[in-house]
């Protein structure tokens, strides 16, 4: 469905973390907050931190969404 979607985050991203990628793809997958939790097993606050964390790596601006950002890559 998305074939390309992670080699070319890689690519533009090279600095991300495995697991950063992962969270990009649930992203793109368009699950929630608390789906990614459940998947990833940690807290609702800890994907809202490594949400913080992607989001400066991706170097967005402040008012930016990160779902939109994702889905629209």
């Amino acid at each position: 469905m998305h074939g390309d979607f992670l080699n070319r985050l890689r690519n533009d991203y090279p600095d991300l973390s495995p697991n950063e990628q992962k969270l990009c793809t649930f992203l793109r997958l368009n699950l929630n907050t608390k789906e990614i939790a459940n998947l990833l097993s940690i807290s609702l606050r800890g994907v809202e931190v490594a949400r913080y964390r992607l989001r400066k790596k991706l170097r967005l601006e402040k008012g930016e969404n990160l779902s939109k950002f994702i889905l629209e890559y």
